[in-house]
């Protein structure tokens, strides 16, 4: 694409509610109530916790890390915002219980009237969503930012999976690359125990985007076909520990970061790493999973590009806590 083409695009982008700009007494931490997902019991029946983020805040309070006055307020994304990258055939599908249920892996969910699913599982969905295209936007502004919640890697512009229903990873990209001068390159950095196989079908002929992707390659999704677009894959074995991921976690960012210079960092981390989890089949402590993450901020800084997402911290924190019902992780 020329710059002439690039700007054209930029300029005849849709109106959206999600670049607003902040007061700079703000931090660029965006989150809202809504991204808990409750509702009569149907969220335990998944071993993700649909919870999980209000207990982040809640945290992050107590130790008088934020207030309700300095962190940024995430919105829904609208459909005219998920267009963006979504088709329009696969949000009408989404309008069918059975194919919600089939993402979010709830089986009960297809016997739902879709309006409740819309209301209690896709809208805290969509507002998560509109988070992350926010923390995008303010990453370039700040030089980072975190959304609490987001991170679904599995979804993809036609077909979500893993919980994962809007690709808000995409989104959050495409907008920078559709809205902001200067941004025309990105890096996704994935240390989710799980292949990202939905950003990565999205990017797959996208020269602008360099994915290094970090998982258990035993575990879902195996996506055979979307492992084409990762430029730096780390394949992982079963039970996986501290110093072997460490050393591969280091060696391969300062490659990814030194073969490419990127506008824009899209960092991915979950604790679906760590021991015990139910899901990723890794062995990673706490302590190392916390260490990790402190490594990849400043490898990211010393190329002086943009962070997003560097939430690792405040989960692994909570693992080593023991905070209750904060150890699994799916999505990001």
């Amino acid at each position: 694409m020329s710059r002439k083409e690039d700007n054209e695009g930029k300029r005849s982008s849709h109106h959206t509610e999600l670049y607003t700009s902040i007061p700079r007494t703000c931090l660029p931490i965006v989150y809202h109530p809504d991204y808990n997902i409750t509702f009569m019991g149907l969220e335990k029946l998944h071993p993700f916790d649909a919870g999980k983020w209000g207990k982040v805040i809640h945290f992050l309070k107590e130790e008088h890390f934020i207030t309700d006055g300095n962190i940024m307020e995430a919105r829904e994304a609208t459909e005219e915002d998920l267009l963006v990258v979504h088709t329009k055939r696969y949000l009408n599908r989404l309008k069918w219980s059975l194919v919600v249920a089939t993402i979010t892996e709830i089986p009960p969910l297809l016997f739902l009237p879709n309006f409740l699913v819309q209301r209690k599982v896709l809208r805290p969905l969509r507002t998560q969503t509109g988070g992350t295209i926010m923390a995008g936007k303010l990453a370039v502004d700040r030089g980072w930012a975190i959304n609490v919640g987001g991170g679904f890697h599995h979804c993809s512009s036609d077909r979500g999976g893993g919980f994962c229903a809007f690709a808000d990873i995409t989104l959050a990209i495409k907008f920078l690359f559709e809205r902001v001068e200067g941004i025309s390159r990105a890096t996704i950095i994935d240390l989710d125990a799980h292949q990202g196989n939905g950003h990565e079908r999205d990017f797959l002929d996208d020269r602008r985007v360099f994915i290094m992707d970090v998982y258990n390659r035993y575990i879902y999704p195996g996506d055979g076909y979307a492992k084409r677009a990762i430029k730096r894959k780390v394949e992982l074995d079963w039970g996986t520990e501290d110093s072997e991921y460490l050393q591969k976690v280091e060696l391969h960012c300062d490659g990814a970061l030194n073969e490419v210079q990127p506008d824009i960092i899209v960092y991915n981390a979950g604790t679906d790493i760590l021991d015990g989890d139910p899901l990723g089949g890794l062995s990673i402590s706490p302590q190392m999973a916390l260490h990790t993450g402190m490594e990849v901020t400043p490898i990211c800084s010393n190329v002086s590009v943009q962070m997003h997402r560097l939430l690792v911290k405040v989960k692994s924190i909570f693992r080593s806590l023991h905070i209750p019902d904060y150890s699994e992780e799916t999505l990001l």
